[in-house]
């Protein structure tokens, strides 16, 4: 269920005035982007070779071969960095890359289905499952932990999720329904 690319960061901006650009990077180890070879943009017309100077605290500052100063970086600004899947190795046992995520069918413990993940999210905590419900308009996240999804077959085109219990923090505390 993967897809034909793989997001591995983004261009930022500028840095400095000799051409070098800011990249948020998605990969584990932020410097590993310029290791993959030559990313392309989302629909592939152009390609970027990187030459990682060095990581930030804001991202990757990186040399682009062709871009030689500040005006042709800053017009670089938001492009999307991709490889292409094949190029990536395969993933290790219990580890998934985020796009072959994206897709599966989530499914309970029983096997009815939930819905349907749409994204992987990740707010600092650790990644979250994004899941379109069936028949609903909102998603739900779910955290992406063996308690909570504790099966996922990419081969299949699906995941088990054990939906989280409702946050029960505006029900009526037990001991004020006994006082009334």
């Amino acid at each position: 269920m993967s897809q034909g690319k793989i997001l591995l960061g983004h261009i930022a901006g500028a840095h400095g005035i000799k051409g070098d650009v800011l990249i948020k990077t998605y990969t584990g180890a932020p410097g590993d982007i310029g290791a993959y070879g030559p990313l392309s943009d989302e629909q592939g017309g152009r390609s970027f070779a990187l030459r990682v100077r060095r990581a930030t605290a804001d991202g990757v500052v990186a040399a682009i071969d062709g871009i030689a100063d500040r005006t042709a970086a800053e017009a670089l600004k938001g492009t999307q960095l991709y490889i292409a899947r094949e190029r990536l190795p395969p993933a290790a046992d219990g580890e998934f890359y985020h796009a072959d995520l994206v897709g599966l069918v989530a499914m309970d413990t029983s096997g009815a289905t939930i819905g349907t993940v749409v994204a992987v999210r990740n707010y600092g905590a650790g990644d979250l499952l994004e899941i379109a419900l069936s028949g609903r308009r909102e998603t739900e996240l779910v955290p992406f932990t063996e308690a909570f999804v504790p099966e996922v077959s990419i081969d299949d085109g699906r995941a088990v999720v054990r939906m989280p219990a409702p946050d029960q923090s505006d029900a009526p505390d037990d001991r004020e329904a006994e006082e009334e």
